[in-house]
């Protein structure tokens, strides 16, 4: 059977503890005071249990922190890529095919006065609504279309590792990739029984209910961290009519 090798880290710990032999060797050698030496290994022992407080816990709580950050950053411009090339697309197709959305659309015309407790009530309020798009005015044909192009852009966001760090956002990623299947798998999208049809309004409300959460989420995050990018979503919110990105006068 043949031997494993050795970690790095058994090797290092070696290599560390024969380098504090030799300090104290020499030392022993050179200043001849055993009792002095015993004395210093003591008080380094005596202080060895902090040290290891200061670096395992305290430091690596500061690199977590971090690194969370620093994943968080990544998901901030995966998630703003979704929605540049997918999600607000959708937002507008569904929304204006939804016969009760006047009852949240002026809760979800976000602006710049908007605060942390605004996002959290508005977000709560939504969670009472009953998303329902009204499958026979949807043109499922160009839904198809629109998501079969972006078949291969939603496959590489399944597969980027940074996703398993927002169980949220990878549902969405999920609910949409199911609906473009089932969609794709129909090849009469206009001869399809009341039936079936219900059962995509299904799948269509699961993905809009989906997207307007994460939608409100995403915003809540860059009014906190990126301005400009707030700023240009407010310029072109699917859920305001009036919304142009053309920056307009005072």
């Amino acid at each position: 059977m043949a031997q494993k090798p050795i970690k790095w880290e058994i090797k290092l710990g070696i290599l560390l503890v024969l380098i504090s032999i030799a300090v104290y060797s020499v030392k022993l050698a050179v200043l001849q005071n055993p009792v002095v030496t015993i004395n210093y290994i003591f008080n380094s022992l005596g202080f060895l249990p902090i040290n290891v407080l200061l670096v395992t816990i305290v430091l690596n709580s500061l690199l977590s922190v971090r690194a969370r950050r620093e994943k968080l950053e990544k998901l901030s411009v995966v998630i703003g890529t979704f929605f540049s090339e997918v999600g607000t697309t959708l937002l507008t197709r569904f929304s204006d095919n939804d016969p009760g959305i006047d009852a949240i659309k002026g809760d979800l015309v976000v602006n710049n006065d908007w605060d942390a407790a605004e996002f959290a009530e508005v977000d709560a309020k939504l969670r009472n609504y009953h998303y329902t798009v009204d499958i026979q005015a949807i043109d499922l044909v160009k839904l198809r279309d629109f998501l079969k192009k972006k078949r291969d852009f939603l496959l590489r966001m399944l597969e980027n590792p940074v996703m398993l760090e927002h169980e949220s956002f990878t549902e969405v990623l999920r609910a949409t990739f199911h609906l473009t299947e089932e969609l794709e798998r129909r090849t009469d999208l206009a001869q399809l029984p009341a039936s079936d049809l219900e059962h995509l309004a299904g799948d269509v409300n699961r993905v809009y209910g989906l997207l307007v959460h994460q939608w409100l989420e995403y915003m809540a995050y860059m009014k906190r961290n990126y301005p400009y990018l707030f700023s240009l979503a407010m310029r072109t919110n699917p859920f305001d009519e009036t919304a142009t990105p053309v920056v307009q006068g005072p």
